[in-house]
């Protein structure tokens, strides 16, 4: 079925029917994905391992927020 002819079928559903299958499409995009959670884990370690290895210098907090 293309997404047309879906798109059809679920405007004859009733307002609660079309508003619980919204919402179902809604929520399944929040979905976090789990590889880009990884990616972003493994690049936080490597960062603070450069870090504590003094390859990779820090930034006071004050210099983030007044620059800009």
């Amino acid at each position: 079925m293309n997404t047309k002819a879906l798109l059809d079928k679920a405007m004859k559903l009733r307002p609660e029917e079309r508003l619980t299958l919204v919402e179902g499409l809604i929520q399944s995009l929040d979905e976090p994905d789990k590889r880009l959670d990884e990616i972003w884990v493994e690049e936080a370690e490597k960062q603070l391992k450069a870090y504590r290895e003094g390859k990779l210098e820090g930034i006071l907090m004050e210099k983030i927020f007044t620059e800009g």
